[in-house]
């Protein structure tokens, strides 16, 4: 980023990039421990989990508060004013992958609360949590970096995601139909599947505001080609 006459300006700047990041670690966190403890039957960290997603809405407030007095204060030129647009726009899919982390943690303390006579199984639910933990961990560390390559990795991964989840419903529906007694869990289960896959989706949002911060273009809503074209500079 070019380097402004105001020395606050970039410290400033910094500062507000550097908690985004110190945001998307408080939410990681959330994740790692809705599933870890979704797996192990962990009640108590179940609503730890989301006692904590209270302190990733504080941060979202503080941050965009600090985003709002920078454009009042500085009244920032246009590349400028790109990165405090990003940022808004990042933790507000942080904050939202917070809401899916704690929807876990409520729909597994749900689940380990209930008398059932079978308890599902979450082998799947695991490997789709790894897959979308990396997409977000990629996501970072792309606006970290100003990586824009990451955008056309977590759509393709987004992609394989989403027939993951899929994959997943298919696999419910019929415990449903062939045994009516295992409906109520595996609603449970599809709600924290379903909860899984949004993450994926948020983190592929931020990878797509770090192309637009980098080159100005807004890649949302488009093809794989049209990412491909934009990020590898075709």
């Amino acid at each position: 980023m070019a380097e402004h006459i105001s020395k606050q300006f970039d410290l400033e700047l910094e500062t507000i990039r550097t908690r985004v990041l110190q945001m998307g670690g408080l939410v990681e966190q959330q994740i790692l421990s809705a599933i870890d403890a979704l797996m192990a039957g962990d009640v108590p960290r179940l609503d730890k989990v989301m006692a904590e997603d209270a302190l990733v809405n504080a941060m979202e407030v503080g941050i965009d508060d600090d985003c709002l007095h920078i454009i009042a204060r500085r009244q920032p030129a246009a590349s400028d004013l790109r990165i405090v647009f990003t940022v808004i726009k990042i933790i507000t899919d942080l904050e939202r992958i917070g809401d899916e982390a704690a929807k876990i943690a409520r729909m597994g303390k749900t689940i380990h609360q209930s008398e059932r006579f079978q308890m599902p199984r979450f082998r799947e639910i695991e490997k789709m949590a790894d897959v979308a933990l990396a997409m977000l961990r990629r996501a970072l560390d792309a606006f970290a970096r100003l990586d824009t390559s990451a955008a056309l990795e977590l759509a393709e991964e987004d992609q394989r995601l989403d027939e993951n989840f899929a994959s997943e419903l298919r696999q419910l529906i019929t415990f449903m139909m062939e045994d009516p007694r295992t409906i109520s869990m595996s609603i449970d289960t599809l709600f924290i599947s379903k909860a899984i896959e949004r993450i994926g989706d948020h983190s592929k949002n931020i990878s797509e505001y770090v192309v637009y911060l980098v080159k100005g273009k807004d890649i949302r809503h488009t093809t794989l080609e049209d990412i491909k074209r934009e990020t590898m500079g075709r």
